[in-house]
């Protein structure tokens, strides 16, 4: 049923955590059906040890995560076209069953429109799946697989084509959203996405500001997202949506501080091509239940 397909995996470090890396290349090595081939990239630090046939990358300095998986993906030829699949997982991540590489490979050949697949990532030690780490509005239910409008960056499977007709991910972004701005040009290129319960990385809870630049980022790169891809109409309203969200949510004053920094940052520096979705993509997101005003 997979027709052969062949698969690949990238993954990123910063060399901190060599016992979580090779337990993920462990994870990776057990895989039912042909081996799945490694690039692992050090974005800006020497790579660890790492079992032999697995490639290696070292990057004189930190592309971001962005940018040291584009470089991954150029490993396997241009646009990663030596294989079929591409994996992208978290260093500090961990496969939890052996047949992921397999599902994947079934899922792609039988739905030739499918381009990207997230994972669902599960606390190895609860596994409990935290609510943003489902690509959806109606996440309640992290158990119930879907079709999306985003995917999870460190946890996912890309059909090569995909890169091919649409690019790959922004290395400008360097953290943040670099995600929904290639799912997006992938719908709007008529590729699909779907969320699988069913395939889980296993990943230790954790709270995302705990990147320093973490809110500036996040402002940054959804002002870019927005300028990028969206409609002139829809610039101001989906802006506008999550401006009120942030407020909402009530943050410190420094990270409030910092947001309000990246937002007017995302304004005044330039954000790469523009290439505004077509409205009946913008119709698709609001049928998928998520239309990008929020």
């Amino acid at each position: 049923m997979s027709g052969g397909m062949k698969v690949g995996a990238v993954i990123i470090t910063m060399g901190n955590r060599p016992d979580e890396l090779r337990a993920l290349l462990d994870s990776v090595a057990k895989q039912d059906g042909d081996p799945v081939e490694v690039v692992v990239v050090g974005n800006g630090s020497p790579v660890p040890e790492v079992p032999e046939g697995v490639r290696t990358v070292e990057l004189p300095e930190n592309l971001g995560i962005p940018g040291g998986r584009n470089v991954g993906i150029e490993a396997f030829g241009p646009g990663g076209r030596d294989v079929d699949i591409l994996l992208f997982l978290d260093d500090d991540g961990l496969l939890a069953g052996h047949d992921t590489a397999e599902l994947c490979r079934q899922a792609f050949a039988a739905d030739p429109a499918l381009g990207i697949i997230s994972f669902r990532i599960a606390d190895p030690d609860t596994g409990v799946t935290q609510r943003r780490h489902v690509p959806r509005l109606r996440a309640s239910d992290p158990m119930r697989s879907s079709r999306v409008t985003t995917f999870l960056g460190g946890a996912n499977a890309v059909r090569t084509k995909v890169f091919a007709e649409v690019g790959g991910l922004p290395d400008e972004f360097f953290y943040a959203h670099e995600e929904t701005d290639l799912a997006w040009r992938a719908l709007d290129a008529g590729w699909m996405i779907d969320y699988r319960s069913d395939m889980v990385l296993y990943h230790p809870t954790t709270a995302p500001s705990r990147h320093a630049v973490y809110h500036r980022m996040v402002a940054r790169n959804r002002v870019w997202l927005a300028r990028r891809n969206l409609p002139a109409l829809l610039v101001p309203v989906y802006l506008g949506a999550w401006m009120l969200l942030t407020l909402l949510r009530r943050p410190s004053r420094p990270a409030l501080k910092a947001w309000f920094g990246g937002f007017r940052e995302g304004w005044a520096t330039p954000c790469g091509p523009r290439r505004p979705m077509r409205w009946r993509t913008v119709w698709r997101l609001t049928r998928l239940g998520r239309p990008p005003v929020i």
